[in-house]
């Protein structure tokens, strides 16, 4: 069976824009045709590379291609929502690359203009998708570990001092939460199916004044809780632990996601194993070709609501810490 071709664009060409580029080739029915940047040459070598149609200068060009369905914005976190609504006001499907936005004010205006022109939007939470991850989900789903209680998932990794890097400067809203721990709080929110009731919270502010690490502590009703940690400073150990009333469900690598082993009591762990050899962006944009053809104009599996409310979340981190970023002070 033939499925519908999705022509897709992509705006920012730079290193995450490539991995999508390049997972893009493994999802049925994907057609890239265009690339864009404020770069010309960039864009062109973006398209060169892989073998991409039309290259644009900017992102207005990208916008006003007729042909272009889809968007993927591979961008700097704090151009995401101008970025975004020149595509959706284009009437163009949108994924965007977390953080969605750099605040929850951000998010609802993105999501305000999709609703009014009537295109797709979704956050690019590629993790969500991996089979491992699609497979957690149904062993929740089925109690397989009973009533689930608490979740431990950290996400970190470190770069060195190298204060220049994006992740260092609050300009380019660097920073441990929005580039690496929205991961794990994105993750605990799939888990729990909504955001805590309380949120307590320690970060290291380092010399560039973006947080370098930070440990959570979340609380949901009924005494459920999650423990999440992250750096960009700090090599961690990134797995996530699923504890329940009947055991308990380990994730190594989480973010990534190839493997997942459940344990519940008295009997033999269960193993799922993927043995994809791509990294595994084509399985959400697999969902959003998917979600297009079915004249959808949001993914049931990362819905808008939960997207504004992650950032919504995040907001409330950062306000424990006293961490405002530019986008903050133009609201």
């Amino acid at each position: 069976m033939t499925v519908e071709t999705v022509k897709w664009g992509i705006f920012g060409p730079g290193t995450i824009s490539k991995k999508f580029a390049t997972d893009l080739k493994f999802a049925a029915g994907a057609e890239l045709l265009a690339v864009g940047g404020r770069n010309s040459d960039k864009a062109e070598a973006f398209a060169k590379a892989f073998n991409i149609p039309r290259a644009y200068g900017s992102i207005e060009e990208l916008a006003d291609d007729p042909d272009v369905q889809v968007v993927y914005i591979g961008t700097l976190h704090p151009v995401h929502k101008d970025n975004a609504l020149i595509l959706l006001r284009a009437g163009k499907g949108v994924l965007c690359e977390k953080p969605f936005t750099m605040n929850e004010n951000e998010a609802a205006e993105m999501i305000q203009v999709a609703k009014e022109n009537n295109a797709f939007l979704m956050e690019a939470m590629w993790t969500r998708f991996l089979p491992p991850i699609v497979k957690v989900r149904e062993w929740l789903a089925d109690e397989r570990i009973g009533e689930v209680r608490m979740l431990k998932a950290d996400f970190g990794f470190n770069i060195g001092w190298q204060p220049e890097s994006r992740l260092l400067d609050p300009a380019k809203g660097g920073g441990a939460l929005l580039d690496a721990g929205i991961y794990p709080v994105s993750f605990a929110s799939m888990i729990f199916g909504g955001q805590p009731k309380s949120i307590q919270s320690v970060a290291s502010i380092g010399k560039t004044g973006v947080d370098e690490q930070f440990s959570l502590l979340f609380e949901y009703e009924g005494g459920r809780s999650a423990v999440l940690n992250s750096a960009v400073q700090l090599g961690m150990v990134n797995d996530a632990y699923i504890y329940g009333t009947k055991g308990h469900i380990h994730i190594p690598n989480f973010l990534f996601g190839k493997s997942a082993a459940l344990h519940v009591s008295g009997q033999d762990p269960e193993h799922f194993n993927d043995g994809r050899e791509m990294q595994g962006y084509n399985f959400e944009a697999e969902a959003v070709m998917e979600a297009i053809r079915a004249g959808k104009l949001e993914s049931d599996v990362m819905p808008q609501a939960e997207t504004q409310a992650i950032m919504g979340t995040l907001d409330a981190i950062r306000a424990q810490w006293g961490l405002r970023y530019e986008a903050d002070r133009n609201a």
